[in-house]
């Protein structure tokens, strides 16, 4: 297998590096890192619902879904699949012929879908164009999704702005697409924003928004709209939740900063630290309440800390071997796994691979670990397969969208920043950044 003589190449480099970086430009280390990208990119390209060009919910290689869902598109999982597509350009993963036809494909097909002031759905059929109720009364918007998609509607665009004719009318659809959504809409009339709508239950979820969680990046989106902004206090008031977002807490005697939206001294799994950051770059980014930079990294540290402790001896676990909780498949369904939600000891190879940037060394280790160790139990068609258990000896080959797709933007981001660019670029990003009261080292 090739993955593994480039493999080979990149461990003999790395297995003596003794800080906490890896050398990334390297090239055995970043053809390794690279082969990883390309095999997880096919998710969102060879894998991708035929019809929409979106990436699916799911993909199960044995080809059983219980609930018949193969043909279901995800919104948020979709954006992490445009960012992915953009990414396989950059690494000539496609052509850019190739690429700018699928933008098209699947952007017209966002436009052309039912929308909830602007926001879509969690779920839509792909062969239909119909949403799909995620739950009873989640038949409607879903704008923590939709923030998703609309972060990579923003990369799209600054990739393409100034290119030629077709190019630009790519960016144009996208910016489009972003502008049209109504933001200020989801506050329901109150200083905090709500992440659904339907038209059928109205604000029967009452979900309020409120932060540390996956969501930040709702807010910065919604304060940064050229068209449907929400005003500087909502973000304060509702995400910061009136300043008690800062936290004295502390796991493993390493500051959480922020207040985890989880349980009295429990922390939140990792994708709380990756969804809002493949675009938002958290380096050298603070507000009045933190600087970011400290709260991906402390989270990912807590992570580790967790799995050194291995309070519950299971199997496989380790700073040098495996480790990472997050929302993932798991032996009893889907579980948002985190140290404090640990039960039968899965590992959600996204939640280490997706933490490269903010913990390089343990991150590659963790590669390291799966190839020499599990090998083909966790590696698939599509890259990592989405969780097993060595404890449970549990290895389903499925996928998850919105677990594929951070893997490749952040690999990408640790390399290059390539995203991160892209998105913090943006007029409106740093006007809404602004607004909201932060400030980049870097931007």
């Amino acid at each position: 297998m090739r993955l593994h003589f480039i493999y080979l190449l990149a461990i003999g480099l790395i297995s003596g590096c003794k800080s906490s970086d890896i050398n990334k430009h390297d090239k055995a280390t970043e053809d390794f890192l690279t082969h990883i990208q390309q095999q997880t990119f096919q998710y969102f390209w060879e894998g991708a619902e035929p019809n929409s060009g979106l990436a699916r919910e799911r993909i199960h290689i044995d080809g059983v879904y219980p609930e018949n869902d193969q043909n279901v598109i995800t919104i948020g999982g979709s954006g992490f699949g445009l960012m992915s597509i953009l990414v396989g350009i950059h690494n000539d993963f496609i052509s850019k012929e190739e690429g700018l036809q699928r933008f098209r494909k699947a952007l017209r097909f966002l436009d052309s879908i039912p929308r909830f002031q602007g926001v879509w759905s969690h779920w839509y059929h792909g062969d239909t164009g119909k949403p799909k109720a995620f739950s009873t009364r989640d038949d409607g918007g879903d704008l923590v999704e939709t923030a998703f998609l609309a972060q990579s509607l923003i990369t799209v665009r600054e990739y393409y702005k100034a290119g030629n004719q077709q190019e630009q009318e790519i960016a144009k659809l996208a910016d489009t697409l972003w502008r049209g959504i109504n933001w200020d809409f989801y506050r329901n009339g109150k200083d905090v924003l709500f992440w659904h709508w339907s038209p059928n239950h109205g604000w029967g979820m009452n979900h309020a928004i409120q932060g540390f969680d996956e969501c930040m990046i709702t807010y910065i989106l919604a304060a940064s709209s050229p068209t449907h902004p929400i005003p500087a206090s909502t973000y304060h008031n509702g995400w910061a939740r009136a300043g008690g977002i800062k936290s004295d807490n502390k796991k493993y005697e390493i500051p959480t900063i922020v207040k985890h939206n989880a349980k009295p001294g429990e922390v939140g799994p990792l994708f709380w630290s990756h969804y809002s950051f493949l675009g938002l770059n958290p380096f050298g980014l603070q507000d009045q309440y933190a600087n970011y930079e400290d709260v991906v990294k402390n989270h990912t540290r807590i992570h580790l800390a967790y799995a050194k402790a291995n309070p519950k001896n299971f199997k496989g676990y380790g700073t040098d071997k495996g480790w990472g909780w997050t929302a993932s498949y798991s032996t009893n369904g889907y579980n948002a796994h985190h140290p404090d939600n640990d039960p039968t000891g899965v590992i959600s190879p996204t939640a280490a691979i997706s933490s490269i940037p903010y913990a390089p060394q343990e991150s590659m280790n963790f590669m390291k670990y799966l190839m020499d160790n599990l090998q083909d139990k966790t590696w698939g068609k599509y890259g990592f397969y989405d969780a097993y258990s060595e404890t449970e000896n549990w290895y389903p080959q499925r996928y998850l969208a919105i677990d594929q797709g951070p893997m490749v933007v952040m690999i990408q981001n640790y390399k290059d920043n390539f995203i991160w660019d892209l998105f913090m670029q943006a007029p409106e990003v740093k006007d809404g950044l602004a607004k909201l009261g932060f400030k980049s080292t870097k931007y």
